[in-house]
């Protein structure tokens, strides 16, 4: 498959991962064609980036109230889109050893959300904040890729990485030392951005607890982007199958009989996730791989 056409596969819904990082990439390469634009034609001094990143003023967001989904795919600087998407490229694909490509957009998209509230609150509600309100806008991935990364690690706690200098590291220290970070920065500068991966950090850890008691946050995500998706889609025409009359038809489940299956099915899973924070994805047997791959699929 050629570079174009996984683009093209990836931009029809197939691989979400590598959608989010295009619609990232191409965003943030129309800002600098704009900015370029806008230096020769003497009007650089235009801000347009008012109508992509998310105002910390209520009375302003009423005017961009699509900035809420549109801050978490802008970037203008060139260190921070690399950061964002190298971070999210690692975690992303992690993600998707033990989650669906649905739920990765969910977790995403609810992570950019989360941040968004926390930074509007604490800008309206902290002192410090609440006199520069008025002209603070919040733009970047950093929310939603942290919601990514809080999920990973409360997914698979004592997951091991290699960290330069630190040696290995299991996951749920480096999640507490991001967060910790973030709230140590917070006076030191760019106290939005880092108020914002808080309200993304909380996205992930509610999103894995939920999913632990086996109910999926991401679900209406999902339903309400293919659903608006499904509204552009040209009508397929519809196909005549035949059936042997000999066949016969399969007896529909109980409603007793359902929820006995996805019952057991739950269980199935919670043991090999509970297998994978206890002793790491590489002390999986062939036979659960396969099993988590399957349902994650499904999903």
């Amino acid at each position: 498959m050629s570079f174009i056409d996984e683009i093209k596969y990836s931009l029809k819904g197939k691989n979400n991962f590598n959608t989010l990082i295009y619609i990232n990439l191409i965003v943030f390469v129309l800002i600098q064609l704009a900015k370029i634009i806008l230096f020769f034609t003497g009007n650089e001094t235009y801000n347009f980036i008012k109508w992509l990143a998310v105002p910390a003023d209520p009375g302003n967001l009423i005017h961009y109230p699509w900035t809420v989904i549109t801050y978490m795919f802008t970037q203008e600087n060139f260190l921070h889109i690399l950061f964002n998407l190298l971070a999210f490229f690692w975690f992303g694909r992690l993600f998707l050893q033990f989650l669906s490509q649905r739920q990765l957009l969910g977790v995403y998209i609810l992570g950019g959300i989360a941040g968004a509230i926390f930074y509007i609150a604490a800008y309206n509600l902290i002192p410090p904040f609440t006199e520069v309100k008025s002209v603070s806008l919040a733009l970047g991935a950093s929310a939603s890729v942290m919601a990514v990364v809080i999920t990973v690690a409360t997914l698979v706690p004592n997951q091991e990485v290699y960290m330069m200098f630190f040696g290995k590291v299991k996951f749920k220290y480096l999640a507490m030392g991001v967060v910790a970070i973030d709230l140590i920065s917070i006076p030191l500068g760019n106290a939005g951005g880092h108020i914002a991966h808080l309200g993304g950090a909380l996205l992930g850890f509610v999103f894995v607890s939920f999913y632990r008691k086996g109910t999926d946050i991401t679900i209406w995500v999902s339903r309400l982007l293919y659903g608006i998706k499904g509204i552009f889609k040209p009508d397929r025409k519809m196909k005549v199958s035949y059936r042997n009359k000999k066949q016969k038809p399969k007896r529909p489940e109980t409603d007793m009989e359902y929820n006995a299956r996805k019952k057991a099915e739950q269980d199935q899973i919670d043991k090999i996730l509970d297998k994978i924070a206890q002793s790491g994805y590489t002390s999986l047997s062939a036979a659960e791989k396969e099993k988590l791959f399957k349902v994650s699929d499904k999903k």
